[in-house]
């Protein structure tokens, strides 16, 4: 009997849940290859999923061309992660013709980018504070292939950083420096974790949160910050005539397409998507387990849900709470 009334009451659950994902239908969500924009959104799908009933898939891409498509195209729906100010004319632009907006907010305060150099480094020269200071110096940071030049380290090709730091080194047109581009996320981190535990100098393009930060300790070199210049020329990798300009503290947000905004039948998922976000410190917490465990954005996700429920309960209704918690 007690066989009986379980499988009445799981055919009733899975006939509600079948509704619940009938009524929310497809949601496609990007995924970017930095640790937190992998987490987030895995946390996404996982409660859209298993908490709203959704037909929640995700897309890997970089930034630029993801949001160049959900601009063009309305696809992918939702942007869990991203940082419109680095993605310059392409953002402004679709946001004024309605294309694509903020819908919320995935690091509450915000995200810096720069120039890093190692601490240990740091600490023997303290007149080493801005970019200008470090571009004196080719000795310190030596290039691998070309000794008697410094290197900057750059990251992969599609990323936002990637242009402002080729443009800042093109606006600085130091002889005695070249810049060293990397091919993917992974071949940065390599590229930085051989040179920190091998005591090298150098200087390498790198962003906060992020758990390699939390492992070796770097010291980001100031530059000022002109607005105004950074919509000019410093995002824009045409732009033929850039001066040297800095990244601010940037806003880390959640993007949604036209298509996805139109949508009138999911008010509790845009609710949801309005009110979640952690902190720099809450996601440095799941960037480091990651790192540890050699984990993608999937396993984050579900670390977090099952460690942190402090932190997400906060975001949904109790009961979608507690179909997620069942899912896990």
């Amino acid at each position: 009997m007690k066989r009986l009334l379980f499988s009445v009451v799981a055919l009733g659950t899975m006939l509600g849940a079948s509704a619940a994902h009938a009524d929310c239908g497809d949601i496609t969500l990007s995924q970017f290859s930095w640790q937190s924009a992998e987490a987030m959104a895995g946390v996404d799908e996982f409660i859209l999923k298993n908490g709203y009933g959704c037909n929640a898939s995700i897309v890997a891409g970089d930034t630029v061309p993801t949001i160049t498509a959900m601009i063009e195209k309305g696809q992918p729906d939702v942007a869990p992660e991203t940082t419109p100010s680095l993605l310059g004319e392409v953002f402004t632009k679709g946001e004024s013709e309605g294309k694509i907006k903020k819908i919320g907010t995935a690091i509450t305060d915000g995200e810096v980018s720069g120039w890093y150099i190692p601490q240990y480094l740091a600490d023997p020269h303290p007149e080493i504070k801005t970019v200008e200071d470090a571009m004196k110096h080719p000795e310190l940071f030596p290039s691998t292939d070309d000794p008697s030049k410094g290197e900057v380290i750059q990251g992969p090709q599609g990323w936002g950083d990637t242009v402002v730091t080729a443009q800042l080194f093109k606006a600085l047109n130091n002889p005695n420096f070249v810049l060293v581009p990397t091919g993917s996320a992974a071949a940065l981190d390599g590229v930085i974790t051989k040179a920190y535990e091998g005591k090298k100098g150098f200087i390498a393009q790198y962003w906060s949160p992020t758990s390699l930060l939390a492992q070796y300790k770097m010291k980001r070199l100031d530059m000022p910050n002109d607005p105004a210049e950074w919509a000019r020329c410093t995002t824009k990798a045409d732009c033929p005539d850039p001066k040297p300009n800095y990244w601010g503290v940037a806003e880390m947000v959640t993007l949604g397409s036209e298509k996805f905004n139109q949508r009138t039948d999911i008010p509790e998922v845009k609710d949801y998507l309005a009110k979640r976000g952690w902190t720099q410190d809450q996601v440095a917490q799941v960037m480091l387990w990651m790192t540890q465990n050699q984990a993608n954005g999937e396993d984050g996700a579900k670390w977090f849900l099952k460690n942190m429920p402090d932190v997400w309960t906060k975001w949904v209704p109790a009961d979608v709470a507690e179909k997620v918690k069942a899912a896990l």
